[in-house]
């Protein structure tokens, strides 16, 4: 995957009404809200996997997030700026404190790659406008308790899992630690509206997937026949 592709194409996603599209050329629709929104939290601690890849993690460039603060990129991430160049910036301003962080080699440990990974830091700044998203799931997609499509559109299921799924990581993008609760700032409306944080690439309440991680590291004994045969599953029910 060409990683700064992948960027390029994300920033772009996010159309002026503050939702995103799943493709160009279409109309922003409130379930890509994590479809596109947690490919950017993905993102946020991918940088630390690339960096160490292609022998950036040695102390290049400033130390911390908040070296993104040169006069060409402090704006973009400023409610009232678009997201326009966003992308070509990242990679050249994104450098990583390595105090604190996990060693990528244990990101990329296959028998603990959800949990590892979702317990580093993000050390960017979310690649969308965080406060334009929220606004357009509150104001355009929810009616009657649950959330639509697009205004326009019948209220489902499918769009009410997504579309929470998509708010709740709108309101922790800003947050490095995602066991972190967001600043008051970061989440729009009363901070009743804060909702439990999901894991960005499983969609399950962060809470419930450390049980289960917990409860199948308990587990490792259990054989490939079992499961297959439903031995296990029945045990269990």
């Amino acid at each position: 995957m060409v990683f700064s592709s992948c960027q390029d194409w994300l920033v772009f996603r996010q159309g002026g009404e503050g939702g995103f599209q799943g493709r160009t050329n279409k109309l922003v629709d409130g379930c890509y809200s994590f479809w596109q929104g947690g490919v950017s939290a993905l993102i946020q601690r991918l940088h630390s996997i690339v960096d160490e890849q292609l022998g950036l993690s040695d102390g290049l460039g400033d130390c911390c997030s908040d070296s993104i603060d040169s006069d060409e990129t402090s704006g973009l991430f400023d409610g009232e700026q678009c997201l326009e160049g966003l992308s070509s910036h990242v990679d050249d301003a994104s450098h990583h404190c390595p105090e604190g962080q996990q060693n990528a080699s244990d990101l990329r440990n296959p028998s603990s790659n959800g949990y590892n990974f979702i317990r580093g830091r993000a050390n960017m700044k979310p690649l969308f406008n965080s406060m334009n998203l929220q606004q357009y799931l509150l104001l355009c997609s929810q009616v009657e308790g649950g959330f639509r499509d697009k205004p326009g559109k019948n209220k489902d299921h499918y769009h009410t899992c997504y579309c929470l799924s998509g708010l709740s990581v709108s309101q922790y993008s800003w947050s490095e630690d995602v066991d972190s609760p967001p600043l008051s700032w970061a989440v729009m409306g009363p901070y009743s509206n804060l909702l439990e944080p999901v894991h960005p690439l499983y969609n399950i309440v962060l809470s419930r997937y450390y049980e289960a991680h917990e409860f199948f590291l308990d587990h490792r004994h259990i054989s490939h026949a079992e499961v297959s045969s439903g031995t296990y599953v029945s045990c269990t029910m």
